[in-house]
């Protein structure tokens, strides 16, 4: 069953907390960005192990496969937009529709544990290409295709906001399903 697209604007996380995510993007400290996005992808990809992960709590809401199938292209994606920051200021990152993507690449019939290798994989990576910038590099721009506007700190911060909102996503599902 179809999922309604997300077409909400996010960025709102950078100025005050996110009530269902358990973050704070006002208050992040972005030099520790690689130590969280390596926690929050094991604490998901964890979560695929549980045997409910191909099962959605409602009709209106991810499997935990499919938040894990998301987030690990979000990792993906925002390893490649950090580089088109740091290769130019003022970046201009392409279009992506996620809930296309979910569809096209059929997120609920792939294979949980390998998803969760992937997941982890792509945590590490991105953790690994924040956690090489520094000094001057956090003021570089990127801006979205709708017109928003980052700077790789800013971006950072958002970008965090994300793994640990679905994290909370997938625990809530979990509890919803019972057993």
């Amino acid at each position: 069953m179809a999922i309604t697209p997300d077409d909400k604007n996010w960025t709102w996380v950078l100025e005050r907390p996110c009530p269902e995510g358990r973050f704070d993007g006002s208050t992040f400290d972005v030099g520790s960005i690689g130590a969280a996005l390596v926690a929050t992808g094991e604490a998901l990809a964890g979560l695929l192990a549980d045997g409910r992960a191909r099962t959605r709590p409602d009709d209106a809401t991810w499997s935990a496969l499919e938040y894990g199938c998301h987030v690990r292209d979000v990792y993906r994606l925002y390893e490649y937009r950090l580089g088109l920051m740091l290769a130019e200021d003022g970046a201009r990152f392409p279009n992506w529709d996620q809930d296309a993507t979910a569809v096209e690449d059929d997120y609920g019939t792939q294979d949980p544990m390998v998803v969760a290798a992937e997941l982890r994989a792509a945590a590490q990576s991105l953790a690994a290409a924040f956690d090489r910038v520094s000094g001057e590099q956090w003021s570089r721009r990127g801006i979205r295709s709708d017109g928003a506007e980052f700077t790789i700190d800013s971006f950072a911060r958002y970008m965090v906001h994300d793994p640990v909102h679905h994290v909370a996503d997938v625990e809530r599902g979990y509890a919803r399903l019972g057993g």
